[in-house]
């Protein structure tokens, strides 16, 4: 015997239910087929999920920083809720400019991610920093203004 609504009740509920369960199916295949669950690791191979970070990787393989760092040790902050606020909102907006087409090759730093590697510049480097990195006024310069392939070669 086959289900059919018969009040508009039961329709804006079926209809509710469909459209949600549509989401669930369509966002669990997008998060399999993108190896989302690799994002909740620190391992390096995560970022190679993405094809233009190949050259970021590559660079990084062969840089000063690999004994001692994985991209999040730059690229996050280092407190559990910094640290995954970070990676989920680059994960839905690297989703979105990824699925849109819509990233500039080579990827490049917004102002949020630049500003997190500047504070994990500082906590690694603080004794040097301190000494010989700060302006006129006291404030600390920004590393990547002259470091801007540190740790990518």
């Amino acid at each position: 015997m086959r289900w059919r609504p018969d009040n508009r009740g039961e329709w804006i509920q079926f209809t509710a239910l469909a459209f949600i369960g549509g989401l669930l199916g369509v966002g669990t295949f997008t998060a399999w087929y993108a190896r989302g669950a690799s994002y909740l690791s620190d391992h390096p191979d995560a970022c190679l999920n993405c094809h233009v970070m190949r050259e970021m990787y590559d660079a990084w393989s062969h840089g000063s920083h690999k004994a001692v760092a994985t991209c999040n040790s730059c690229h996050t902050p280092h407190g559990f809720v910094g640290k995954w606020s970070v990676k989920v909102i680059n994960g839905v907006n690297h989703s979105v400019k990824f699925t849109l087409d819509d990233f500039h090759d080579p990827i490049r730093a917004n102002a949020m991610n630049r500003r997190v590697a500047q504070d994990n510049c500082v906590r690694c480097h603080a004794e040097l920093v301190s000494e010989i990195h700060r302006t006129a006024s006291g404030e600390i310069q920004q590393c990547l203004r002259c470091h801007a392939r540190v740790g990518h070669l």
